[in-house]
């Protein structure tokens, strides 16, 4: 049996499908895990998971609790964290975590509060899979052996097919998250100053010409060209508009690619797609592409010393 404590976070949208909530928790409680604050699953205010206040007492709570969980989860993204920028106690958050091995996991509305709290705190949080993930009606062995064998490991690595790039080999900080999120911080003090990173990117829903867009502000703004490289991951539902004209992500990323003078990798398992990666934001990473195969190996993040839980993904 795992020992292993979660504590559920809310700091964005409410959790619309209860049913995926308690899948998830169900789920986690069979690994043996200890799941605790499940009362954020029960909030609803307009669209997001609580008032902004109840939102923000979420992650402050870390700097003061007893007994620190093993792991702080998110449950579903949406919008929302922007706001609690403002309200979050990073020099207490930074004083509680930096030497704890609490680990917050979540990606998606998330990447707010991972630019914010590696920017303020110099925290390493993880790009990973929400409750609503590991409570999905088929949730994915690959996600959840990921998940866990990253998190309970001091090292780790994510391997894929890439056949457009020329071979490279890189190291730099890794960091990343969804792609809209990522630039509405651009030009605020919650954006990091990077130099020399592995920077990844992801987004749902968005047609070609708006990613392509955000990837220009990225480029124009000089943070491309700071890294290292840029890791394309899952643009998960971002299909051309009938006045397209043919113009797809294909061609937004062949765009990109001629401009922004690093390297720029495709494929990687990571994003709103079924098969979801966790990587430890700002953690030293090393990026390597040969023979059409691309691999990421990343170490000297937080973890935690025990072993992982055995797999629960079949449905409770």
């Amino acid at each position: 049996m795992s020992d292993i404590s979660i504590r559920l976070i809310a700091p964005s949208g409410y959790p619309y499908d209860p049913a995926a909530m308690t899948r998830g928790v169900v789920r986690l409680r069979e690994a043996g895990c200890a799941v605790d604050g499940l009362d954020v699953i029960q909030r609803t205010e307009q669209r997001f998971a609580g008032t902004d206040a109840e939102r923000a007492a979420d992650i402050n709570a870390l700097a003061t609790m007893e007994t620190l969980p093993d792991i702080a989860l998110v449950t579903r993204g949406g919008y929302g964290a922007s706001r609690l920028l403002p309200h979050l106690r990073y020099d207490a958050l930074r004083e509680r975590l930096a030497d704890a091995s609490t680990l917050l996991v979540g990606h998606s509305d998330f990447t707010a509060l991972q630019l914010a709290l590696y920017a303020k705190s110099g925290l390493c949080t993880f790009s990973g899979p929400l409750l609503a993930d590991l409570g999905a009606e088929s949730c994915s062995e690959f996600t959840w052996q990921h998940f866990w064998g990253t998190l309970t490991s001091p090292a780790s690595t994510a391997a894929w097919s890439d056949t457009a790039t020329n071979e490279i080999d890189v190291q730099g900080p890794l960091w990343g998250g969804n792609l809209a999120v990522l630039c509405s911080l651009l030009g605020t003090p919650y954006f990091p100053q990077i130099d020399g990173g592995i920077l990844f990117v992801e987004d749902v829903g968005e047609p070609p010409f708006r990613i392509e867009r955000w990837l220009y502000q990225l480029h124009l703004s000089g943070v491309l060209g700071r890294q290292r490289a840029l890791v394309l991951g899952d643009f998960s539902h971002c299909q051309p508009g009938a006045r397209d004209n043919g113009y797809d992500l294909a061609a937004a990323f062949a765009q990109i690619r001629a401009v922004a003078g690093i390297p720029v990798v495709a494929g990687m398992p990571h994003g709103h797609g079924m098969e979801q990666l966790t990587l430890p934001f700002g953690a030293p990473a090393r990026l390597r592409v040969a023979g059409g195969r691309a691999q990421l190996d990343f170490a000297g993040y937080p973890h935690l010393d025990r072993p992982a839980p055995a797999s629960a993904v079949e449905n409770p």
